[in-house]
This record gives C-alpha cells, sequence and structure tokens, in this order.
C-alpha cells in the first residue's frame, strides 16, 4: 500500500497539484468507463481528471500523471464512496437502544415521542457529527440526513454545522418534528437555511416530509403546500414513511394533482400497489430503500422493494435509516438486499411461481454507489469514478486476511469487505480517513462529547 504521506497529500490537494493513484484494481460504476484489473486515477484537486490502464502512457494525460504525486494502490481496489439516500442522523447518541423493536410503533413512540422533544441544539449537533464521522469511516462519502427533529433554527443550525465539520457530502433534509413543542419555523426556515450557508459547497439542501398525516399529522404530510415550497425554493423532496394502502392512495393523489415528479424520493415503499408503483415509474421518481431497516422493524411487508422498482424501471439507492436498531454501515445494507431478494427469487422459483430476476453484486453496489447519488440529486457529482466528476472514492485493502486473495473486485466490495478494509476516503479530492484513521479526529473527545450528551438527554427525559 502507499508510501506516500498525509502531508504530502494534504498539500497536493490544497495547490491542486495532480495525485496519481496507481497499480490498484479500479471499479468505475460508470458503464462508459471499464473497470480494470489493474488502473490508475488521476486527480486534480477536487476532481477526477483520468481513468486509465496507464495513464503515465497515456498521451492526453501522460505529462500530468509523470508531473503527479503518486499514491501507490497495488493489493487495494480503488471505487467511488457510498452513498447514504436517508439517516435521521441526530439519533446517533442512541444507537442500538431498541436493537429488537418490535415494530414501527414502538420506534415512534420510544424515540420520536418520548426522547426527541428533550433534544437541545447541542445533542443535534453531536448526534449527526458522530453519524457523519462513523458514514466515513465505513467509506460513505455522502450522506443525506432526514432531520426530522428540527424544533427551533438553532437545531437546524446545528446539524448544518455538523455536516460541515466532518468534511462528509452531506444533504440536509430538513423536516419539522412528529411530537412535543417546536416554533413553527419550518418549512418557512429552509430559504434562511440555504441562505446563510457557510459557502461550503459540500452541503446541500432539500425539503422532508411523510407521505400521509397518520404518524403526526397534515402539517409534515406531503401535498400541494409543501410541493410549492419546494419548487420555490428550486430543492428536491424526500418523503419517508412510504408504505402501505395509505401511501399508495397519496401517491396516485399526488399523480393527479401534478406534484409527483423527478424531483421526489420516496423512502421504504414497501407494501404499495402495483398501481402506485405503476404511477411512480412514469413519473421518474426515485426510491431510496432501507433494507435492514424494512426487513428488521418489519415496515408493512417488511420486504424491501427491489423487486417492485426493478420492474418499473427505478434502480433504487439504499440508505441506513435509524441507528437506534440497525447496523451503521453501507456493507450491511448491500448484503441484506443481495440476500433477500436472491432468497425471494430462488424460492418462488422453487415453488413454481413467478419468479424476478435475481440481482447481482454489480446491482447493489450500484444502487449503493450511484443510484444514490440520483436519489440525493448529485447524481452528476458524485456516485462514480467518472472524469469530471468530484474525487468522492475510497482505497479498499484487498490484501487483508478477509479478503486475500483478490479474485472478484466487485464481489470482495459487496460480499467480503468492511469498514476495518477501508484504508483512504477522499472527499472532493481531500483525504477524511487515511491509512484506517479518520483524519484529524479526536475520537476520545468525541467519545467524552457523546457520552455526556447521552446522559444529559437520558437525565432530561428521566425529569419529565
Amino acid at each position: 500500500m502507499h508510501a506516500t504521506s498525509l502531508p504530502a497529500l494534504l498539500a497536493a490537494r490544497a495547490s491542486e497539484h495532480p495525485v496519481l493513484l496507481t497499480g490498484g484494481a479500479v471499479v468505475t460504476m460508470d458503464p462508459a468507463v471499464p473497470d480494470l484489473d489493474r488502473g490508475d486515477v488521476l486527480l486534480v484537486g477536487s476532481r477526477i481528471v483520468a481513468v486509465g490502464a496507464d495513464l503515465l502512457s497515456d498521451p492526453e494525460h501522460g505529462t500530468l500523471a509523470a508531473a503527479a504525486l503518486t499514491v501507490d494502490t497495488r493489493g487495494c481496489i480503488v471505487s467511488p464512496g457510498f452513498v447514504d439516500s436517508h439517516r435521521h442522523a441526530w439519533e446517533t447518541q442512541l444507537r442500538r437502544s431498541i436493537p429488537d423493536v418490535t415494530d414501527l410503533g414502538e420506534y415512534v413512540m420510544s424515540t420520536l415521542a418520548g426522547i426527541a422533544p428533550s433534544y437541545t441544539p447541542h445533542d443535534m449537533y453531536v448526534g449527526t457529527r458522530l453519524a457523519a464521522l462513523t458514514a466515513l469511516d465505513a467509506g460513505i462519502t455522502t450522506m443525506l440526513d432526514f432531520s426530522h427533529n428540527s424544533r427551533t433554527a438553532a437545531h437546524s443550525d446545528a446539524a448544518v454545522a455538523a455536516l460541515v465539520d466532518t468534511g462528509i457530502r452531506g444533504v440536509h433534509a430538513s423536516m419539522a418534528p412528529h411530537f412535543g413543542q417546536w416554533d413553527h419555523q419550518w418549512p418557512a426556515d429552509l430559504a434562511r437555511l440555504m441562505s446563510s450557508s457557510p459557502g461550503n459547497d459540500l452541503v446541500t439542501f432539500r425539503l422532508a416530509a411523510l407521505s400521509t398525516d397518520e404518524i403526526a399529522g397534515p402539517a409534515i404530510a406531503y401535498g400541494p403546500e409543501l410541493a410549492a415550497v419546494a419548487r420555490d425554493l428550486g430543492v428536491w423532496t424526500s418523503i419517508d414513511a412510504v408504505f402501505g394502502s395509505s401511501s399508495s392512495e397519496a401517491i396516485l393523489r399526488w399523480a393527479e394533482q401534478g406534484i409527483l415528479d423527478p424531483t421526489l424520493t420516496l423512502i421504504h415503499a414497501t407494501g404499495l400497489t402495483n398501481d402506485a408503483w405503476s404511477a411512480m415509474g412514469a413519473a421518474g421518481v426515485t426510491v431510496s430503500l432501507a433494507p435492514t431497516s424494512d426487513a428488521q422493524i418489519g415496515l408493512e411487508s417488511a420486504i424491501p422493494a427491489v423487486d417492485e422498482a426493478l420492474a418499473v424501471g427505478i434502480r433504487p439507492g439504499l440508505s441506513i435509516d435509524v441507528e437506534v436498531a440497525l447496523a451503521s454501515d453501507m456493507f450491511t445494507q448491500m448484503r441484506a438486499l443481495h440476500a433477500i431478494q436472491r432468497m425471494r427469487a430462488t424460492n418462488a422459483a422453487y415453488r413454481g411461481a413467478d419468479a424476478a430476476p435475481r440481482i447481482s453484486t454489480r446491482d447493489v453496489l450500484d444502487f449503493a454507489t450511484l443510484q444514490g447519488a440520483k436519489a440525493n440529486a448529485l447524481g452528476d457529482v458524485t456516485g462514480s469514478l467518472t472524469p469530471g466528476k468530484q474525487a468522492d472514492l475510497l482505497i479498499v485493502r484487498a490484501d487483508d486476511v478477509n479478503n486475500m486473495p483478490l479474485n472478484d473486485a466487485v464481489g470482495t466490495l459487496v460480499l467480503g469487505a468492511d469498514a476495518r478494509n477501508i484504508d483512504t476516503v477522499l472527499v472532493a479530492g481531500t483525504p477524511r480517513k487515511w491509512a484506517g484513521r479518520l483524519v484529524g479526529e479526536d475520537l476520545d473527545a468525541l467519545r467524552d462529547d457523546v457520552i455526556r450528551s447521552r446522559d444529559d438527554i437520558t437525565r432530561r427525559v428521566a425529569a419529565l
């Protein structure tokens, strides 16, 4: 693995001196840019400039490659960073507090009704920061934070600041809380957030809503009023809790109202009717699946709706959802979806029923990278190793004990690797993880902040 020093790489990034990642396997996730068993990726500043088998000999890029700082990636896989299209990051101090949650109702009442009202802006910051750093450590370079505890403007500011401070490519999706007192500054406050953003081009914004009024009333349910807000702001909308007959009816209603369109990302999408899926496919919406959430918490049918999405031409993104009960990483999501879908397809064939085609490891890696980027309205920015896109990428050790020997790079990323194998994470060309460690982070101080915040929240809840 590379002998290049972190200070040298940081200096090259700061001066936009070219950087050449050379010698490793390259998985691009761009159908127009072939994977390579051994190849090069050339970076300048925040961008990917070229991908090729031997860029030093390339007539167009050879001079630039020869002048570049070289990072030796032999024994590794260079791939796009993972993209999380839906995570409630503020909850992270409560990790695995309800590991055997029985159903959605238990989560809603324990976390959203019982604990969320006791969060301060500082707690929002700590939870969101922990989620973002955990994402980076596990190779997730882009995270959509479905921030549904925006009780005050200060709560939202804290969540955004946490994304900025970690250096992740973040999407702040703002929504009012389900229960408890709040300032009723949402959704109008989203305009202020966008205009007062600290000038960090890694953080973008969107509206967040629920599909129906069943859980928390009509104020946060998507409809013509919220669609107008999103349209006026020029942002996309993430819609959570999309499942069952009531959401199916809502989707058909949105289609009739002309507000079902490609600017919507529908989350979960379990137990929907065929008519709803047909409308979604015709409208060109994106979908975010949360495989472990659907199956483990038991959302509607509890079956991740990958077959339904693919049947209408939607290639879904993947997401983590709630860490109070679920794993934090994209490897788990890919493996869960891969196993569940193939189990269903094989079982259907075994029973003599019609079976959907079995998805491949490349399919789920596509969902976890490029399709997630598209769901986050960032498909032209990240999600693949495409020249011109941002240098959001991973260097994954393929010669570690759990991966050696490297026989298939995509199969290794999906079925073999985990966070311990991620040597390097770059976001916009800047190293956020290097030599297996997060860059510039004091984990002891982070641990103290997280535990203090959790304990303060617990005391406030107990005093109610």
